[in-house]
């Protein structure tokens, strides 16, 4: 870096001698080395990556509430199943895990699209400018993750009040 301002110093004398520039007056002139330029392109890149998390998070919340209310519709409509279930035998827990199940299942399929999706405009971007698409394993594996996650963080309520109906209430239910 030191010989990077000592170039920079020289440069600033040589160019201020070709503009006639007086001592103390402003250069008209400006010189960036390429430590600034990777600064800048550091701090870019840094807010871009900030930008797209916090898009990512809502985009997940936003999914997540979807599938929420998906599955308390599904509750809801199956009232009377849950509670001929219930009479028959089923416990709690059973319909905690079918409901949990499900919310996960609707949640991993999205991720599945999502991820094909996101493979389908990474080729195409890659061809409109000539960079090969990049998807890696471990960028498809944490997208599962967070599909998963979702699923079953969002699915608990839903399965909580599945699994909370009483049989002779769910029965009367029409």
């Amino acid at each position: 870096t030191e010989q990077v301002e000592g170039a920079i110093e020289q440069i600033t004398i040589t160019l201020r001698d070709l503009h006639n520039i007086s001592y103390g007056d402003a250069d008209d002139f400006s010189i960036f080395d390429q430590t600034s330029l990777l600064d800048t392109i550091n701090t870019v890149t840094a807010s871009l990556t900030a930008f797209l998390g916090v898009i990512a998070g809502i985009s997940l919340l936003v999914g997540g509430i979807g599938i929420m209310n998906i599955m308390l519709v599904s509750v809801t409509e199956r009232t009377r199943e849950i509670g001929i279930r219930k009479a028959i035998g089923a416990l709690r827990r059973d319909i905690l895990a079918q409901f949990l199940l499900e919310s996960l299942l609707l949640s991993l399929l999205g991720g599945v699209l999502g991820i094909l999706l996101g493979w389908g405009v990474s080729v195409v971007a890659g061809a409109a400018f000539d960079v090969p698409a990049l998807v890696e394993a471990s960028t498809v594996l944490l997208s599962f993750g967070f599909a998963a996650a979702v699923g079953l963080i969002f699915g608990i309520y839903p399965a909580w009040r599945a699994s909370s109906l009483r049989p002779i209430e769910a029965l009367r239910y029409e």
